[in-house]
């Protein structure tokens, strides 16, 4: 694996097309025009393509005129809208791309099966996931986990200088991008119900939430994980959500596939599993994870605050 640092703005902008402007790939787009490039953008909903298109952006009618220019990057939510949008063999057909750079949190399967689609149409296809929630992305500061042909992750490396602080290079197979994504999702969101369930019992017996994350981030436990979200935990804050629950549960599903699929059992998922569920049955899906403090609380009969 190499690691490679933010280097500055390409010297020569590239034509781009950007599908999806949700919270993560509209901050991204604009860090892409800022730097230069021209970019074409599409989403289903047209507030964000307004939006960009006021900062430079040109608007693109359909994701075929997207996938008319050089270079398409895409930042949709799950394996189905990808599938649905960007996996057809006509579209691909008559695309004018010549790389295609999917940013999205995807299966292994998937990326597989599209690095093979596209190949067929003379597309190339680099997997390149986020670490960092929408304000991470709004900064430019994003880790990107790219992994695709070396050749292709060269030619789109000053797009990810624009949009992420550094790059890690997982390799020549995309799928390994997904999964190292994947991985990563799996034990955030571990920690989070970790210290969720921390914090319920710390309150239960007279510790305040604030005073149990002071202690966990300032000892055993430093770094923007335990201290974001535990600060979030502790003062119930979780709206609006920089990374919504149900996503979350959409993740855990991708690992506990993955792991059924490597013969890797993977019981601590299947146990966050049941707790986003029982979050989300309890209408906290389309808040932000930290809601897993909630269920904890619920659990021990403090009920909500």
């Amino acid at each position: 694996m190499s690691v490679e640092a933010k280097a500055g703005s390409a010297a020569v902008g590239l034509d781009v097309g950007f599908i999806g402007l949700g919270g993560m790939g509209r901050e991204m787009a604009a860090h892409l025009v800022k730097a230069g490039h021209r970019v074409r953008v599409w989403n289903r909903s047209p507030a964000p393509v307004t939006a960009l298109v006021e900062l430079g952006a040109e608007a693109a009618a359909t994701p075929a005129e997207a996938m008319a220019a050089d270079v398409v990057v895409s930042m949709l939510a799950d394996d189905a809208v990808v599938t649905e949008l960007l996996l057809d063999e006509q579209l691909l057909a008559a695309a004018g791309a010549s790389v295609h750079v999917n940013m999205a949190t995807v299966s292994p399967e998937l990326a597989r099966r599209a690095a093979e689609l596209h190949q067929r149409h003379g597309i190339g296809y680099v997997a390149a996931p986020v670490l960092g929630r929408t304000d991470v992305a709004a900064a430019g500061n994003l880790s990107i986990l790219a992994a695709g042909e070396s050749s292709l992750v060269d030619r789109v490396a000053p797009l990810f200088e624009a949009m992420g602080r550094q790059t890690y290079r997982l390799g020549e197979r995309p799928e390994l991008a997904n999964i190292a994504k994947i991985s990563v999702n799996f034990m955030l969101i571990s920690a989070i119900e970790a210290l969720s369930e921390a914090t319920a019992l710390a309150e239960a017996n007279g510790l305040a939430a604030d005073q149990l994350v002071e202690l966990l981030s300032g000892t055993l436990f430093p770094g923007p994980v335990y201290a974001g979200y535990g600060s979030m935990i502790a003062e119930r804050r979780y709206d609006p959500a920089a990374f919504r629950l149900v996503l979350g549960l959409k993740d855990v599903g991708l690992a506990l596939n993955a792991g059924a699929a490597a013969k890797v059992p993977m019981p601590i998922a299947s146990v966050l599993r049941d707790a986003l569920i029982e979050s989300i049955a309890h209408g906290d899906g389309e808040r932000d994870l930290a809601a897993l403090g909630e269920t904890a609380r619920r659990r021990g009969g403090a009920g909500q605050g």
